[in-house]
């Protein structure tokens, strides 16, 4: 009888074992799956064997250095993105139409400014469209970059931007421009970080860009990079994003 016990106590137990290990395999899935791994990411850099990069400027406040940098732009013959806020395409939209007769780029970066993430999916995609629209009545090209303002963004926003026919753009190149260090500090920031398939981040009001920027042109193409449009430089189909915002080729090709 204690024997007869004990066996029918050893097979629950071993019944019980086995049902735990088929279960914890299926618990670790779902912990993946619920922390990180269907998040979506901007496009922050791409991966390419060309020493091939991009430099963008965000326009929200301020022009009275835009048409000397356009200047610049052309004098090294260079083309680059800019992303503009609605507000200032409604106080500039002579400015926007001169960087699209220079042959530079116009990317979305919202109508007013805002956290994103802080809106509605429907907000979201009015803040889009509402400045797609005016750039396409100045330009009568549809922007299809958008670049989030404070690099504030999550899955709706991303997903929002894809619906209305956008590529979310960040930066993996921070320039700080923004916190007038000086335009020695400047160049050194973005001439240090910089490798294959980065995108730069600049400001068309920063204090110094009429002096770092021909400095960073110069440097940059000493070192044999080809400076292009983001639009140019990223995968517009079958692609992927690795963990780190990298956009990277699905094939061998390109």
């Amino acid at each position: 009888m204690i024997i007869t016990i004990r066996k029918s106590t050893l097979i629950i137990s071993i019944i019980i074992i086995v049902l735990l290990l088929s279960v914890i395999p299926l618990l670790g899935e779902r912990v993946l799956v619920t922390s990180g791994v269907n998040r979506r990411l901007p496009i922050y850099s791409v991966q390419t064997q060309e020493k091939k990069i991009a430099i963008s400027f965000d326009a929200a406040w301020g022009d009275e250095y835009t048409l000397q940098i356009l200047d610049i732009l052309d004098k090294y013959n260079v083309k680059t993105t800019f992303f503009l806020v609605g507000f200032w395409v409604d106080k500039y939209p002579s400015h926007v139409k001169e960087m699209n007769v220079r042959g530079h780029e116009i990317g979305n970066h919202s109508s007013t400014h805002p956290h994103m993430t802080q809106l509605s999916k429907e907000q979201m995609a009015k803040e889009l469209n509402s400045t797609g629209d005016k750039i396409m009545a100045i330009t009568e090209k549809k922007p299809n970059l958008f670049r989030p303002p404070f690099g504030d963004y999550n899955n709706i926003l991303i997903e929002t931007a894809e619906e209305n026919g956008y590529y979310t753009i960040q930066w993996d190149v921070d320039s700080l421009d923004w916190k007038k260090i000086g335009s020695i500090q400047i160049v050194d920031r973005v001439v240090r970080n910089v490798k294959n398939g980065s995108i730069i981040l600049f400001h068309n009001n920063s204090e110094y860009v009429l002096e770092y920027l021909p400095l960073v042109l110069e440097k940059l193409r000493s070192e044999g990079y080809k400076i292009v449009p983001i639009g140019e430089l990223i995968y517009k189909e079958n692609y992927y994003m690795d963990h780190t915002g990298k956009q990277c080729k699905k094939s061998n090709e390109k």
